[in-house]
Formats: C-alpha cells, sequence, structure tokens
C-alpha cells in the first residue's frame, strides 16, 4: 500500500479539524462500543458504560437520584467551590 500523498494527508487533517470544531465542550456524545454498552462522553475524563439494562434502571431513578441530591447537596463537591 502506497504512502499517501501530501495533498491527501492536507486533506485528511482539514477533515478531521473540521470535525473537531462541530464537537462543543461541554456537550454530551453519545457511542455504542464493541460489547454493546452504551457510553456517554464529555462528562469528564473518562466515558460513563453502562449496558442498556443498566441505563434503563438508572432512568427510573431519576426522581430519587434529583431528591438524593439535593438532600445531600451540601455534602458534595461542587465545582464552584
Amino acid at each position: 500500500m502506497a504512502e499517501p500523498s501530501r495533498e491527501e494527508l492536507l486533506a485528511r487533517i482539514a477533515e478531521l479539524e473540521k470535525k473537531a470544531e462541530g464537537r462543543k465542550k461541554g456537550t454530551l456524545e453519545f457511542r455504542v462500543g464493541e460489547k454493546g454498552g452504551v457510553s456517554v462522553y464529555g462528562l469528564g475524563r473518562f466515558p460513563v458504560t453502562l449496558y442498556y439494562e443498566q441505563w434503563v434502571r438508572l432512568l427510573d431513578a431519576s426522581k430519587d437520584l434529583r431528591e438524593f441530591l439535593e438532600e445531600n447537596k451540601s455534602r458534595l463537591k461542587l465545582k464552584d467551590q
């Protein structure tokens, strides 16, 4: 396989830069991994990966989670602090 030409490399770089511009900092991105888990990117340094059933259980408990977070807000580390 021949090495790409300079023009091909520059076109590829431009394509990657354009793709990176479209992704805003702080936005969440979802991907399906090789093993069938759903990963959420953009929450922190590493993605959060759970399987379908785990996401459904977490979403079903979202009301309880919000209440828990509010009740314990004084004990939690917040970005503003």
